[in-house]
């Protein structure tokens, strides 16, 4: 399964403090039905914590995901800042996820060797 991070999601979770082995986790966690919910249309929303900090100060996590097939992160809020995704950007992100999820597997690693995708785990 590929396990990757927009371009954009990718300099948020730096800024956070957020390791991809913590994201990596909360990729088990979502799979796992863990700290997570199932949002429709492939997209997920996972609490993730940066690192040496609990759950209770954790990140709100958008994972666009297919079984078996990919975990793409797309967008990260902290829960003190924003409290959920409005019903705009619920329509928005499902279409992203639908558009995400429609590429096939060259597309998807054209895209990741133009950036627009980054794998986790990767060294940036």
């Amino acid at each position: 399964m590929r396990k990757l991070k927009t371009k954009w999601f990718a300099k948020w979770a730096r800024k956070q403090k957020i390791s991809d082995s913590r994201l990596l986790g909360a990729i088990d966690d979502m799979q796992n039905s863990l700290s997570s919910v199932d949002l429709g249309s492939g997209l997920h929303k996972v609490r993730v914590s940066p690192d040496h900090r609990g759950k209770s100060s954790a990140s709100r996590v958008i994972i666009v995901y297919r079984q078996e097939d990919r975990a793409v992160m797309v967008y990260g809020f902290m829960k003190n800042e924003q409290e959920n995704l409005t019903a705009q950007e619920l329509r928005t992100f499902k279409k992203l996820a639908k558009d995400i999820l429609s590429l096939s597997e060259t597309e998807l690693t054209i895209a990741t060797k133009k950036k627009v995708f980054i794998e986790i785990g990767d060294a940036e």
